[in-house]
């Protein structure tokens, strides 16, 4: 599989979805225009026109019904539906026939549109998978290769701003590696010689070589790619209820309509014409159009309602399967916090001021595009506080930044590169205790010592424990899975009061957790944002992902939070019980409507103008107790 393909495939699937969807509408529109022009007398150009909104309208749906037939060796509801519309137009309802077509038409093309969107997230998947390597030499140079000509012992060299190609562990050099894209943390990794990486990640700073240790089809990139594929490809099991109901309801009605053209001529002497006729209404008020129309327009008018506030369903199916959930999994970097640190603390050496000891820092930390560099520079801006210039600054990388001032020299990075007992003796113990809290500190050190301290956390998002509270009032339990280390994770639960957490997951972990979760709670949703939450999204029952999360989480999830709004997650579950609840009045009341209809045209105590209106009827009635759904959700 390419990039290229992958690219292809999603335009030519774009085609398919826009094509099928027009010709639902021009077949509704013909529809239309055929009741208005047999309404003023033109019944001869008014069935022309019903006969062309069959042709458009029924075409691919019959397509598809005598293609799955021939492949399964089974009939299926499109054929049902096919026939019945056409038994109605035989009998002279032309306007029935092809109404029953236009739904079940534009039904199939927001199916089709639905079912499509796994090809688009694995595109975006392969996307950030590098394809090239600087692979090094035997006499040392170095030449631009293809990563799946590589092989497992390649001495590679990446440059500051590449992806890391394939996995492997560094040689020589020092760098921090931006690992969002494998465990969803903002703040980069620092890596030395012998410490792993990950093909897909980001080389931040510094010249790095590395050697390959798994083949590139071996990848913990690709392996996320596999497992959102095969997640995608798992059935649940209200769509395997539906295909096997499917097979038994066509049959049923098929032998019955095949028995009712024979049976009452032989047994009850009804003539041939009546024998036919009844068998004819039988056809007609036995299709589920009533079925379709009882969960269709609840369906949209919930997905309206949803997005009214900020919520993108991507179909029918994730609603359903909201209302069913019993636990709730959170990412946390950028689900649960913001995914941007922010200084929380900064401690000063005694005698000297705040404003200058911030003043230099931030100057230093200003030349830098480090996440954490960036962070302490806004935080001096907001304090008002103008940043010293006049110096030159080295970045060491893996490590931290050293500035050369006309007093001498100043470094500034972590307590391993600042002097660890001289950091912990800082504030009498004060500055590095904060790191047991979960944040992350960073030191600046002068001629004279260790000058200032900064602590930095990436804070919880404003909304997320009211989210938290909500969902817990709502009955589901509350789980964090994060690659974050268990200081901060233990943090961060605390502060929000989620249930349980399990820290350090990298993204297999995390499928593996969903599993477990799901066997213990049956219905599970996963909330995450990033690359290494798509494969725990696709294999969740509902997957969720934050508005401005990656690509392949919005294209990997069943639901969107267009407005980073977590409090819109509770509303959401209690939009879908809602809608489950209006559901289940609609298959019921449209069932016990077909399953009358049907006795009564046996007892010839109903006739097709009847019937039609009962039929019809009760899909009208449906629809108007499905568009409640539009009201707002208490």
């Amino acid at each position: 599989m390419t990039t290229h393909a992958n690219t292809e495939h999603s335009k030519s699937v774009d085609w398919k979805e826009h094509i099928e969807l027009a010709l639902a509408i021009l077949s509704g529109v013909l529809i239309v225009s055929a009741w208005l022009i047999g309404k003023n007398g033109a019944e001869v150009f008014s069935v022309s026109l019903y006969v062309v909104a069959f042709l458009i309208g029924g075409y691919a749906k019959a397509k598809e019904g005598i293609e799955e037939t021939i492949k399964n060796k089974e009939l299926n509801v499109e054929m049902l539906m096919v026939l019945a519309a056409v038994g109605s137009a035989l009998i002279g309802y032309w306007a029935e026939g092809a109404i029953l077509i236009f739904i079940f038409a534009l039904s199939g093309a927001l199916e089709t549109y639905t079912l499509n969107k796994s090809h688009k997230e694995i595109s975006s998947l392969m996307e950030l998978q590098p394809e090239e390597a600087w692979l090094i030499q035997e006499d040392g140079s170095e030449v631009s290769v293809s990563t799946d000509s590589l092989h497992v012992g390649a001495r590679l060299l990446v440059k500051a701003g590449e992806r890391i190609p394939v996995d492997g562990s560094i040689v020589k050099g020092s760098t921090s590696i931006d690992m969002s894209a494998i465990n969803g943390e903002s703040v980069p990794a620092d890596k030395r010689i012998g410490d792993e990486l990950f093909a897909g990640t980001v080389n931040i700073s510094g010249v790095i070589e590395m050697e390959m240790t798994k083949p590139s089809s071996e990848s913990l990139f690709q392996k996320i790619i596999s497992m959102v594929q095969t997640a995608q490809s798992e059935k649940s099991p209200s769509q395997q209820f539906i295909e096997r109901f499917e097979g038994s309801y066509v049959k049923i009605v098929l032998v019955t309509v095949a028995f009712m053209l024979f049976f009452p001529h032989f047994v009850f002497g009804w003539d041939w014409t009546t024998t036919f006729y009844r068998a004819i209404v039988l056809l007609v008020v036995a299709s589920p159009c009533a079925l379709v129309a009882s969960i269709m327009p609840a369906t949209l008018a919930a997905v309206s309602n949803g997005a009214k506030r900020g919520v993108l369903f991507k179909g029918g199916v994730h609603l359903e399967h909201l209302s069913s959930l019993k636990a709730i999994v959170f990412d946390k970097t950028g689900t649960l916090t913001t995914g941007k640190p922010v200084v929380t603390n900064f401690i000063v050496r005694d005698g000297h001021s705040k404003q200058d000891a911030l003043s230099l820092l931030a100057g230093i930390e200003s030349r830098s595009n480090h996440p954490l560099a960036v962070a302490v520079t806004a935080y001096a801006l907001n304090e008002g506080v103008t940043m010293q210039r006049d110096f030159q600054i080295e970045e060491i990388p893996g490590n931290g930044l050293r500035a050369h001032t006309s007093e001498g020299e100043v470094i500034v990075g972590s307590p391993r590169f600042v002097g660890k007992e001289e950091a912990k003796a800082f504030h009498n113990g004060a500055a590095y205790a904060l790191s047991e809290e979960g944040k992350t500190v960073l030191f600046i050190k002068d001629q004279e010592g260790i000058l200032a301290a900064a602590a930095l956390q990436d804070v919880l998002r404003p909304e997320a424990i009211e989210a938290i509270r909500d969902l817990k009032k709502a009955g589901l339990k509350t789980i964090m899975l994060t690659g974050d280390n268990e200081k901060t994770a233990s943090a961060i639960a605390t502060q929000v009061g989620i249930d349980a957490y399990t820290a350090e997951c990298l993204p297999d972990m995390k499928v593996q957790k969903v599993k477990e979760l799901m066997k213990e709670y049956g219905a599970v949703g996963m909330v995450g944002d990033g690359i290494n939450d798509a494969p725990a999204l696709a294999t969740a029952t509902s997957g969720i992902s934050m508005g401005e999360g990656t690509d392949v989480a919005l294209e990997t999830a069943d639901v969107v939070l267009m407005q980073n709004d977590l409090t819109k997650l509770p509303y959401t579950i209690k939009l879908s019980r809602k809608m489950q609840r209006i559901v289940k009045q609609n298959v019921f009341f449209s069932i016990l409507v077909i399953v009358m209809l049907i006795i009564s045209n046996f007892m010839q105590v109903v006739d097709l103008p009847i019937g039609v209106i009962g039929h019809e009827g009760s899909t009208i009635l449906v629809i108007l107790n499905g568009l409640r759904m539009l009201n707002t959700t208490k």
